[in-house]
């Protein structure tokens, strides 16, 4: 009598994804949720996710549905609420003991996720870090200072492999994903662009100073905000001279301020140091048209932050000050896309990881706005 080989254990038909909770994070999981739908492509994929970030998520390919909580809910509160979806996994992307605890509570039979300190009692698969993963350390103020007087001779990129992607897709694999990296991607439809501009744009363009009659206008993005903390922000004077020296050389242009409402001021700043060729948009889109009018840009200049990984993921080249944080973890879209300029300093302190700086600001005082204009320019017109 022959003894049938066993067989694998059926891949689970409902999975849930926990998401983390940032903007430019959020992004950063898209590739990993591609590669679950290339390998589960009959599983229903929902997102569990803050509902400041909904959406961003529509449209998506990758997901069936979504999930959201709000700021004040409860851990309890969402857990009720995923009992009810019958979920048989759970791919917990955040490294916090919060999302573990949801789906514990929510009786998930498969719970994956990194292993941490004070939380892997709650999961049934801790994973171990990648030997590559590298930590955003902020250093202290002595350490800074000793890489002053002291720069390090060996100092060298990290390798690619390090990008934050590489750990989202690392965690998909343990579910059969491809861990091979692809480039983040969003979703915004022609309706939306289209909505965006009547919405945004029709009043400037009936008023529009300068711009030659017939000629198409070049939709340029400002993004002077980073949530982080000022050191990610590279000075407004510079976003200012940059802005007035490209629209010198392409009088056909037009820069669209964003940031939320926090960013109104500076963003106000920017427009009356740099002329009339600056549109204030800070505060007044919501996250789809922000979307949809990233996408309508030529380039977005901005700093290390959610837009800019949004900009990124909707095929819109970007050029990037990084100073205080590193393009080789935290960088816009595929790691060495060539669309994207990521311009750093020769500052020994940099990356510090530190949402202020402690000392003179010379990681992104180092960055010139000469070298800025250029790579705009570049982005622009890359023939």
């Amino acid at each position: 009598m022959t003894t049938p080989l066993p067989s694998s254990p059926p891949s689970p038909r409902r999975i849930l994804v926990r998401g983390v909770n940032w903007l430019g994070d959020a992004v950063m999981t898209t590739p990993a949720l591609q590669r679950l739908r290339e390998a589960l492509p009959e599983a229903h994929l929902t997102l569990l996710t803050h509902q400041k970030l909904a959406e961003l998520w529509q449209h998506h390919p990758s997901l069936n549905g979504i999930i959201t909580f709000s700021a004040g809910e409860s851990p309890w509160s969402v857990a009720r609420r995923l009992r009810a979806e019958s979920f048989q996994a759970a791919l917990v992307l955040p490294n916090s003991p919060r999302s573990a605890l949801e789906v514990w509570l929510a009786r998930v039979p498969q719970r994956i996720g990194y292993a941490r300190q004070w939380r892997n009692w709650l999961l049934t698969q801790t994973v171990a870090e990648r030997q590559d993963h590298v930590d955003m350390r902020k250093r202290s103020v002595g350490e800074i200072n000793r890489l002053l007087r002291f720069p390090a001779t060996d100092a060298h990129h990290a390798p690619r492999t390090t990008h934050h992607i590489h750990g989202y897709l690392h965690l998909a694999a343990t579910l059969g994903a491809n861990p091979e990296p692809l480039p983040p991607r969003l979703e915004v439809t022609p309706a939306e662009m289209q909505q965006a501009d009547d919405a945004f744009l029709s009043d400037w363009r009936s008023k529009a100073p300068n711009t030659a009659p017939g000629k198409p206008l070049i939709l340029l993005g400002l993004n002077p905000g980073a949530e982080y903390g000022p050191a990610k922000r590279w000075p407004a004077e510079r976003f200012a001279a940059v802005a007035r020296e490209v629209s010198r050389k392409m009088p056909d242009c037009l820069w669209l301020a964003f940031g939320g409402a926090r960013d109104r001021e500076v963003c106000d700043d920017i427009a009356r140091l740099a002329g009339d060729r600056v549109l204030n948009l800070a505060g007044k889109t919501s996250l789809r048209q922000l979307m949809a009018l990233l996408k309508l840009c030529r380039v977005v200049l901005t700093n290390d932050s959610g837009p800019m990984h949004v900009a990124a993921a909707l095929g819109t080249p970007v050029v990037v000050p990084f100073g205080s944080t590193s393009p080789e973890l935290t960088g816009p879209g595929l790691p060495g896309d060539p669309r994207h300029q990521l311009l750093t300093s020769t500052a020994p302190c940099s990356p510090c990881f530190r949402r202020t700086c402690p000392i003179d600001f010379r990681c992104m005082a180092g960055i010139g706005p000469e070298r800025v204009v250029e790579a705009a320019c570049r982005a622009v017109s890359p023939g």
